[in-house]
């Protein structure tokens, strides 16, 4: 039944979805940033090599990586309660999401420095560059293009999860689909939040592109 309630259901979790993918997006890169920027510069071929930090991030990393989400989503229970009081609904769904989504982050923001040319970063540190100096002006501004690549990657990543919070309540269009899809058998509804999602994706993916190519050509 398409009357203006569905409709307005539909518009709220499509807003609901985005509010959970930009909010986690941005705080998983207030957290994967720094871990991703400490790995790679804390592996062996890094500005400044320690076995011992960098063993115990990437055993940290690749455990948190290797919970599936939905799993995820019922092992944080107790932490989402306590710092949203609830454990349902879109704002909840955001602490999973982050904790998801910072090791991922983590390891496309090492995968990017290391791709940036050792012999850069041989200069400026023969011209008297400290750490932070190489860290911001060369690692990062070098791998700029493959960073804005890798959040397109991310947001995606995240608005998929998002969309699987709604198997346990965590509200927007994951949660209308199984509502309404799975559980009272509306198929047509099912696939409107489909469609929406994929354009969502297409958008965001499409944004994240555009400006990775505008800077490609600031670079060249």
């Amino acid at each position: 039944m398409w009357d203006n309630e569905t409709i307005m259901m539909l518009l709220e979790g499509t807003r609901d979805t985005l509010y959970m993918t930009l909010v986690s997006t941005f705080f998983g890169y207030v957290l994967g940033l720094p871990l991703g920027i400490l790995l790679a510069v804390t592996d062996k071929e890094g500005i400044h090599p320690n076995a011992g930090i960098y063993k115990v991030l990437d055993v940290i990393v690749n455990i948190l990586r290797s919970i599936p989400f939905l799993i995820l989503l019922i092992l944080v229970i107790p932490l989402t309660k306590l710092l949203v009081g609830q454990s349902y609904g879109s704002s909840a769904t955001i602490v999973p999401l982050v904790i998801a989504a910072a090791p991922f982050i983590a390891r496309m923001v090492e995968s990017s420095l290391k791709e940036v040319d050792p012999g850069v970063v041989e200069a400026a540190v023969s011209m008297g560059a400290d750490t932070m100096t190489v860290i911001w002006k060369v690692l990062l501004a070098e791998a700029r293009t493959s960073l804005l690549v890798g959040v397109t990657i991310a947001v995606g990543t995240i608005l998929g999860y998002s969309a699987m919070a709604g198997t346990v309540g965590g509200g927007g269009l994951g949660d209308i689909a199984i509502r309404y899809g799975y559980y009272r058998y509306q198929t047509d509804i099912m696939i409107v939040t489909i469609v929406i999602l994929v354009v969502l994706v297409q958008i965001l993916q499409g944004i994240g592109m555009m400006l990775s190519r505008k800077l490609d050509k600031r670079k060249a």
